[in-house]
């Protein structure tokens, strides 16, 4: 069953009453650019037709009631009195401290929650979970809906409340994708570019079925050796660099330089693939999604045997232009870029292949391009 119909079912079960409005905002998967968006960097993500789903009915206190099919435990969220501690509900409570951090007034409301997103697999789901959780909160204290304004803040509330030091290209993304389109964004700028997607394209999510957690699975990590080499190359940011601004490679070279090595060069191949996508060079676009997961797996360090398994076999079967690991890395899932006519077989050979060469059970999809987080009225 569709998340827009399981979200409503719980509401109705849950309160006893049926909801008045419904958010859906998409999970993502990243063409190319992953560990730049923080830097300042080039991104080129795609909004995927797989969401989170909050039905929602506002009341007339400062209470959010809140259950989540994916979760046992209900929340109960006091806004005058928020507090840390470790439950899914952090989201919830960064999202309400930032807004009224940046001068909004909230109201309560009671609300219940489905995604079609698997979790910790490198497709956002907290992200669209934070932009979600934004929206009704904007929707029940009527605050407009300024996809970029919004952006930023659903980024301020992961950095500053819940602890994932991640980037804008996420919330962006959900807040302002086009049906149809990738994004080329500009991280330092918030500048964004609309890429059509050539209707012979065809991006399957290879899910390897392994999963990480990004506060502990070195995230953060990777984005402190960044910033670290930022300074010891003397810049306030590795955005300012260019590839012949770096010191010449060596077997030795430091994580520090390392990292820098990843971020300028990935910089390079997300312009020149947002341009190879643009003309239909699926073959160019594919070789630079090939030598960014060389990158990510070499130079950063965060990629894994599952990943490297299914991303190799997806290069040698037949119909596939590129593949790369999508999103912060470590498990999860990659993504090939494959003709569209092939994805059937594509997808029964490379699921059948994985499983013989590591004994895991991947789960593999073709998904369609989606527009960003909307709005109903029931």
């Amino acid at each position: 069953m569709p998340g827009r119909e399981r979200s409503t079912m719980l509401f109705t079960t849950k309160y006893g009453r049926e909801p008045i409005g419904l958010v859906r905002s998409p999970g993502r998967i990243n063409i190319i650019g992953d560990h730049t968006d923080y830097t300042g960097g080039v991104v080129l993500p795609m909004a995927i037709d797989r969401s989170v789903w909050i039905a929602f009915r506002p009341r007339e206190d400062r209470i959010v009631r809140l259950r989540s099919e994916a979760f046992v435990d209900d929340v109960r969220i006091d806004l005058d009195s928020l507090a840390r501690s470790d439950g899914w509900d952090e989201y919830v409570k960064g999202v309400a401290w930032a807004l009224e951090k940046t001068g909004n007034r909230l109201r309560g409301w009671d609300g219940t929650i489905a995604s079609e997103i698997p979790m910790a697999a490198g497709l956002s789901s907290s992200g669209a979970l934070t932009v979600a959780i934004l929206a009704v909160f904007s929707q029940v204290a009527d605050l407009g809906w300024d996809p970029a304004s919004f952006a930023e803040i659903a980024q301020m509330a992961e950095n500053e409340w819940v602890g994932v030091h991640s980037g804008i290209m996420d919330p962006l993304v959900a807040t302002t994708a086009r049906e149809g389109y990738a994004m080329e964004i500009d991280c330092r700028d918030l500048e964004t570019t609309h890429v059509r997607i050539p209707a012979d394209a065809g991006f399957v999510v290879m899910d390897t079925g392994t999963r990480r957690q990004l506060l502990h699975a070195g995230y953060n990590r990777v984005r402190s050796q960044c910033e670290a080499a930022a300074g010891e190359l003397g810049c306030s940011s590795l955005r300012e660099l260019h590839v012949v601004d770096l010191p010449t490679t060596s077997p030795g070279d430091s994580p520090l330089l390392s990292c820098a090595r990843h971020v300028v060069s990935e910089n390079d191949r997300a312009s020149a693939a947002a341009v190879a996508l643009g003309r239909g060079a699926l073959s160019e676009l594919g070789r630079l999604m090939n030598e960014s997961h060389i990158s990510l797996r070499d130079l950063l360090g965060v990629s894994s045997r599952p990943l490297d398994a299914i991303v190799q076999l997806a290069q040698q079967t037949d119909g596939c232009y590129g593949a790369r690991l999508t999103g912060g890395g470590y498990a999860g899932a990659a993504i090939a870029l494959i003709d569209r006519e092939a994805a059937p077989v594509f997808i029964d050979q490379v699921s059948d292949a994985f499983h013989e060469a590591t004994g895991l059970q991947g789960h593999n999809y073709l998904v369609e391009s989606a527009g960003g987080t909307s709005f109903a009225t029931l």
